[in-house]
């Protein structure tokens, strides 16, 4: 798995060579059938056959493979040939047999599982028949199940690890776009981002909810979602901060999410001085702390920092699902935008349900986000009413 241009059609095509030339793991020697499987037979002939870093571009002169396009196939002088297939015509690969396969860009194709089952019937030659996948990962039920297999091995590339190849214009471009984003940690780091199903949220949602900068704000507070005990241990303590625009009626009002400051401090004064501190970059105008478990504990650490900074506690009476809900029916409306990049933030909103939260630990940068947005918009929307019309 690996980023945009982190050289994963390299590594595929290098790896034929070894399996066809007899210096891969194969018991039996060398590969003498190989099947390409790309999403289409133009990509395959254009990207893993004759692409830049394609097998005849790896290929020195007395290796090379001859392709014979009528056939769609690749022959070595070794007498080892690769047949081509699209992944949009699984039945193609009924009835032939390989003994590998290389199998490129396998998360996107439309119809991955059908293509990867037949695939798999095909593999039937020598001992021990081998695929290789090369691919930027999505999250398809078909890649997780490959990964949780125990015969299956992973090797991981950044786009940043093949720099050196790559021009400093596109570097620069993407990096300044998508770093921090879900989409960049997908596309550039090559992470698996596993929005869960039924997620509250999605890559694709929050994406579009991005902006470069927040207009004038009408008000800004900090919230924070603090730990159950306060050491090195701890889980991380939630510190988001967010503002809003109130012109014209409580519908009208958009939310802007400005930053996520959360830390794992080694005790509760460490936290409260990323609040306080947070507070005074942002001008904000209330620091809003949830108390279930701290209750007055969570105030008294706050005045310690600063007597008097404006405090709201607030209790959770519901399941963090139920509190979500609404904040995510605002992001459905357009009604929040992310100023900047959140990806840690962004990672728990994604795994957030209305079965609850689908993640490991707690989320504490979304418990923060929540409660931010019901002090600006939620609680607001609830006390406003209508003005009566007067009567003639």
């Amino acid at each position: 798995m690996g980023g945009r241009g982190a050289g994963k059609t390299r590594a595929g095509a290098e790896w034929v060579r070894s399996m066809v030339e007899g210096n891969g793991p194969l018991d039996n020697g060398r590969a003498k059938r190989v099947a390409l499987v790309g999403e289409t037979i133009d990509q395959v002939r254009e990207v893993m056959v004759f692409g830049d870093s394609g097998v005849l571009a790896c290929s020195p002169p007395d290796r090379m493979p001859k392709w014979e396009a009528g056939r769609k196939r690749l022959i070595w002088p070794n007498g080892a040939v690769a047949q081509v297939f699209s992944a949009h015509d699984p039945e193609a690969l009924r009835g032939p047999q390989f003994d590998a396969a290389w199998v490129d860009e396998l998360a996107k194709w439309k119809k991955a599982q059908a293509t990867w089952d037949m695939l798999q019937f095909g593999l039937r030659l020598g001992k021990d028949p081998q695929v290789c996948v090369t691919t930027t990962p999505r999250n398809i039920g078909l890649l997780k199940e490959l990964l949780a297999q125990e015969s299956t091995v992973v090797t991981h590339a950044t786009t940043e690890a093949n720099r050196a190849n790559l021009a400093d214009s596109f570097l620069k471009e993407v990096r300044a776009r998508y770093a921090g984003t879900r989409l960049g940690r997908q596309e550039l780091d090559g992470v698996l981002l596993d929005d869960v199903e039924g997620a509250m949220w999605t890559t694709s949602m929050l994406e579009k909810m991005r902006c470069k900068k927040a207009p004038d704000l009408d008000r800004i507070v900090v919230a924070v979602d603090p730990p159950v005990t306060g050491h090195a241990g701890s889980d991380e303590c939630g510190i988001v901060v967010a503002g809003v625009t109130m012109k014209g009626p409580v519908s009208d009002w958009r939310a802007y999410v400005l930053d996520d400051v959360t830390v794992r401090a080694k005790s509760p004064a460490g936290w409260a001085r990323v609040a306080v501190t947070a507070m005074e970059t942002w001008g904000a105008d209330r620091l809003v702390a949830e108390v279930n478990q701290g209750g007055d504990m969570v105030a008294e650490v706050v005045r310690q920092v600063d007597p008097l900074v404006p405090y709201k506690a607030v209790r959770a009476a519901r399941a963090k699902s139920a509190r979500a809900e609404p904040v995510a029916a605002l992001y459905e409306q357009g009604r929040v935008r992310h100023v900047g990049q959140f990806g840690e933030l962004e990672d728990q909103m994604c795994r957030m349900s209305l079965r609850g939260y689908q993640g490991s630990g707690s989320p504490d940068r979304l418990d923060a986000l929540v409660w931010a947005l019901h002090e600006l918009v939620i609680e607001p929307s609830a006390r406003w009413r209508r003005p009566r019309m007067r009567s003639l």
